[in-house]
């Protein structure tokens, strides 16, 4: 059984004499412990040396991606003719693999060996004579020489170009607008007029070097940088401006500025369009969502596009705003809505009120595209895409104030329908808020009584009219029976009653006008009975006071 065991010098390969050492791991060190113990157990069979620092860089990059270099299948060639019912113990379970699909030779990789393999680094120095010097400095000279590989081509440290590019393009930004402001207030002094009527900085610019002074202004021709409404009014302004005079050397040092500024917009328009390229080729769904600019100030500020992937969407949201969050936390205050994702196009159509919603929505998807494009395979803009057809509705529906949405079937999709609100006016009953007792029967509102027809109305007054002419004709028995004494006294009370009756039928005549013309009240049904009965005794002694009067007279 042999052990393949790797240096920065070259491969070793051990072969190991007691088998059953490897069954005892937990004390297998105690083996190691002397060099004379330790070439007990192992014997140095072969030592294969690399020629030089390029073989032994290649070699361990192969060893890293678990790849068969040539040099160590060349060695296992040569020691596996001579005795191929061996066994080969390695460190490594991918580089076992790939040796026994090239070699097919059997390989083991386990915990047992991963033990064996550190006892032989212990003893490394012991094992393998005269190495010690040599060893040293090519473990240094590979270590140079793999960092240096592994920073040169992998496949993380890409987007360090991105990272680079949109500093460089911030700087240039503000640089541009440091010159430009200074040459608009140094030509001012000159040509005051000129600052007011371009507001473009790049044709303000182009203007100053291609006339000079505003002497040279009427003579020039200026259609090529301006439209011919715009020029006719420099060249008007020019011939009537207020500025002063300068000399020549004054206005060769402000072309001088003016060249520099046009280089350095020609160097920013090449930047972006290498930043757009390198966007689209490293992470295409995010550009699509949020842009070039805004989706490299995002990987920038995590400092590369698997930092950014690692990141939930609720700190991509805030990504840029830190000062503002912990500001907002120390003093108990709201947090942000919103960072560097402020400026993506999507949120700066929305309203204000919709710019927290749809930045929050933008950076979900935001960062599902963020993980697709470091962590993805296939380099497609589909998602992106979808997502942004999305976000895009989501926003139409929010500023429509349309947030009602019908779940759609496995058939048919959700519909989408207008909400409209209906306001409900509610009147305050005031019978309801008193606090008086009730009574038994519940009243009705005045919206739950029925209006009676008039018929029912006549019905009841003729029924009452009747009630009334037998109580009359009851008190006239009485009186009757009572008064005995002349018949010139009974003949004035019957004439008086008729004349009652006469005036109560009028009086009934009135209040039927009067029940058909009013509204119906509310208590209608009304017990009259009690009423008469507490009428029927003043009415008795005023008709008792009228006869004693009329007796006296009749005495009289």
């Amino acid at each position: 059984m042999f052990v393949l065991y790797e240096t920065p010098m070259g491969y070793a390969i051990f072969k190991l004499l007691d088998e059953n050492k490897l069954k005892e791991v937990d004390n297998l060190y105690l083996e190691f412990e002397t060099p004379e113990k330790a070439n007990k157990i192992v014997k140095l069979k072969h030592f294969e040396k690399f020629d030089d620092t390029t073989q032994a860089l290649s070699a361990a990059t192969a060893a890293v991606e678990g790849k068969l270099s040539k040099t160590l299948k060349k060695t296992l060639k040569n020691l596996v003719d001579d005795e191929v019912q061996n066994k080969l113990l390695v460190a490594d379970a991918k580089l076992g693999n790939a040796i026994k699909e090239k070699l097919s030779l059997q390989c083991i990789s386990n915990s047992s060996v991963q033990e064996l393999m550190r006892c032989i680094r212990s003893q490394s120095e012991n094992l393998l004579t005269g190495l010690k010097k040599e060893m040293t400095a090519m473990a240094l000279g590979l270590a140079h020489s793999l960092s240096r590989y592994k920073l040169k081509y992998s496949p993380d440290k890409i987007d360090t170009m991105i990272v680079q590019a949109q500093c460089l393009l911030d700087d240039l930004d503000k640089e541009l607008n440091n010159y430009i402001m200074r040459a608009r207030e140094w030509y001012g002094w000159h040509f005051p007029e000129l600052g007011k009527i371009l507001t473009d900085n790049i044709a303000f610019i182009r203007t100053i070097k291609l006339v000079g002074t505003r002497d040279n202004m009427a003579a020039t021709d200026l259609s090529d940088i301006l439209a011919d409404e715009v020029e006719q009014k420099v060249k008007e302004a020019a011939e009537i401006s207020m500025g002063t005079e300068i000399s020549e050397e004054d206005i060769i040092n402000i072309q001088n500025l003016c060249d520099e500024i046009l280089s350095i917009n020609e160097y920013r328009t090449h930047l972006y369009d290498y930043l757009k390229t390198r966007m689209m080729a490293m992470a295409p769904n995010l550009t699509v969502l949020v842009g070039e600019t805004i989706g490299a100030r995002l990987i920038a500020h995590s400092g590369s596009l698997v930092n950014l992937a690692k990141h939930p969407a609720s700190t991509l949201q805030i990504l840029g705003a830190e000062k503002a969050l912990f500001r907002a936390l120390k003093t108990k205050k709201d947090t942000p809505k919103y960072g560097i994702i402020f400026h993506a196009s999507m949120v700066g159509s929305a309203s204000t009120k919709n710019k927290g919603r749809i930045s929050r929505s933008l950076a979900a998807k935001a960062s599902l595209a963020t993980r697709v494009d470091a962590f993805g395979e296939d380099a497609s803009v589909e998602l992106g895409i979808e997502h942004r057809a999305k976000l895009e509705q989501r926003l139409r529906l929010l500023e429509e104030g349309n947030l009602h949405r019908l779940s759609g079937t496995g058939k048919a999709k959700a519909k989408l329908e207008k909400y409209h609100s209906k306001s409900e006016v509610k009147v305050w009953k005031a019978p309801e808020d008193s606090t008086l007792p009730t009574p038994k029967k519940r009243k009705h509102s005045e919206s739950d009584v029925k209006p009676k027809l008039i018929e029912e109305i006549e019905v009841k007054q003729e029924y009452e009219e009747g009630e009334s002419s037998t109580t009359v004709t009851k008190k006239k028995k009485k009186k009757k029976n009572k008064e005995s004494a002349d018949e010139s006294v009974l003949d004035v009370s019957i004439k008086s009653e008729p004349m009652e009756e006469e005036v109560k039928s009028e009086k009934k005549k009135k209040k039927k006008h009067s029940n058909i013309e009013e509204p119906p009240k509310e208590d209608v049904e009304v017990k009259e009975e009690p009423e008469d009965e507490d009428d029927s005794v003043p009415k008795s002694e005023k008709k008792k006071k009228k006869k004693k009067k009329v007796k006296e007279e009749s005495d009289d």
